[in-house]
């Protein structure tokens, strides 16, 4: 088992943004009025309910079919977005900072004079959003769902009145409906649109062994879910195209071959466990750390909820980001000059190259955003074991915070064959500024 070599280096920066967010908690609950003065603010429970669901959408990406890896960030970031916004009558005006969600209105008229009680109001709106984002689920996880609500939902009858339990779920309903009534507007229906590829040169073409035509090309012109997300995020373009072997682009590109030649086992196996189809998907890995992390940090149901939102946006934007770039960018993938321009007619990349061009690394910018969040969100104590893939009998890999898994997310892409190395250097870099953009208050790391 792996332990990152990488140096903490958020992690007092995320003590205290934990301890200011606490600070402010104290103060605003001193108010008279205010929602979280009282018993029932979403931080007087736990965040079992939530914990429950995201096992539930793990479970429904890891079975989804027909549905491009990248693209279930939209999955993650509008869930997370109706999981908290169903807590909204009961959060602190302090956290209205962080809910800056793009072009999002109409949301159901708050009433802080109504009871809620707040485990009903997220079970109602989980299981809703999930129904509605997974519409081609099968029978059997459908029936999954409602065996969850409904199960949730007898055991909450034992706790409030059927009044308090109704008007619970009628809330989180009408946020998980107007939620997802935004996000069928963000552009994803236009991102798989017909496309021709650039011709020439150092420009991508569809690759060995499928040769599969350019996935969600479009993708990139999707509406962000946080307003200002990709600002300034896009990188410098890539090393300037050459066949010269004296070339930095040729060195480039031979650094890939030549580290396909001598891979070492822990190296396979950092591939392999960040590979994730099958699996849980690139975006679930992320909500499986998430998870992993509310429950290592036994956070509560507000603080657990703001966490699936923001890092659900972080990967969300980052995808977004990162596909604006790569179609702009169009850069050729290493399979594609080691067999035509090297002359390494037969080499393979240690895992399939997927669909779309190379630069830059897609798994360096989304988890170098969900990353950065949860440096900030959580504060563990200098080691974090990541269980995303224990079911599959990978071995569990530790870092020494956040940040370091994302990096890892990203190196591994160069010991899989598909990418090069300024390619996941770019993608680190882009998505710590995606991420920055939606949680600012410290500088770029």
């Amino acid at each position: 088992m792996k332990k990152s070599s990488r140096k903490m280096n958020g992690h007092s920066i995320a003590r205290s943004f934990t301890a200011t967010i606490i600070a402010s908690l104290v103060l605003i609950s001193c108010h008279k009025g205010d929602p979280s003065n009282n018993e029932n603010a979403p931080s007087s429970y736990s965040s079992d309910v939530l914990d429950k669901w995201m096992t539930m959408q793990l479970r429904l990406m890891r079975n989804a079919t027909g549905i491009p890896n990248q693209t279930l960030s939209r999955h993650f970031a509008y869930t997370g977005i109706v999981a908290l916004e169903s807590l909204a009558p009961g959060l602190p005006a302090n956290l209205n900072h962080y809910r800056k969600w793009n072009s999002l209105s109409g949301l159901p008229t708050i009433e802080h004079s109504v009871k809620y009680y707040y485990p009903a109001n997220v079970n109602a709106a989980m299981a809703a959003i999930n129904r509605s984002l997974f519409p081609t689920a099968s029978v059997v996880d459908k029936a999954a769902i409602d065996s969850l609500e409904t199960a949730l939902n007898n055991d909450f009858l034992t706790k409030e009145s059927q009044s308090i339990i109704a008007k619970s779920a009628e809330f989180g309903k009408a946020i998980a409906s107007k939620v997802f009534s935004w996000s069928e507007f963000d552009g994803y229906k236009n991102a798989s649109g017909s496309y021709t590829p650039q011709t020439g040169p150092g420009f991508w073409v569809p690759t060995a062994p499928a040769y599969a035509a350019a996935s969600t090309p479009y993708w990139g012109n999707n509406r962000n879910v946080v307003a200002g997300s990709t600002i300034n995020t896009l990188p410098e373009p890539p090393v300037s195209y050459s066949t010269e072997p004296s070339s930095l682009f040729y060195k480039m590109v031979k650094q890939v071959y030549d580290v396909s030649l001598t891979l070492t086992d822990d190296q396979k196996a950092m591939a392999i466990f960040w590979r994730d189809v099958p699996g849980v998907s690139s975006p679930g890995h992320w909500l499986s750390i998430t998870q992993q992390a509310i429950r290592q940090t036994n956070s509560r149901l507000d603080k657990a909820a703001l966490a699936y939102a923001l890092t659900g946006a972080a990967v969300n934007d980052a995808v977004i980001s990162c596909w604006k770039a790569k179609y702009i960018y169009n850069l050729v993938r290493p399979i594609t000059y080691i067999r035509d321009v090297m002359g390494h007619g037969t080499w393979i990349s240690f895992l399939g190259t997927p669909p779309h061009p190379e630069y830059p690394s897609a798994h360096s910018v989304l988890s170098c955003a969900a990353g950065v969040i949860l440096d900030k969100l959580f504060a563990i104590n200098g080691s974090f074991t990541d269980h995303t893939y224990d079911y599959l009998g990978f071995p569990p890999r530790t870092y020494s915070s956040f940040i370091a898994i994302g990096e890892e997310a990203g190196q591994s892409r160069l010991y899989a064959g598909i990418h090069y190395q300024p390619s996941i250097d770019a993608g680190i870099i882009q998505g710590k500024k995606v991420a920055n953009n939606i949680f600012p208050g410290t500088a770029n790391r």
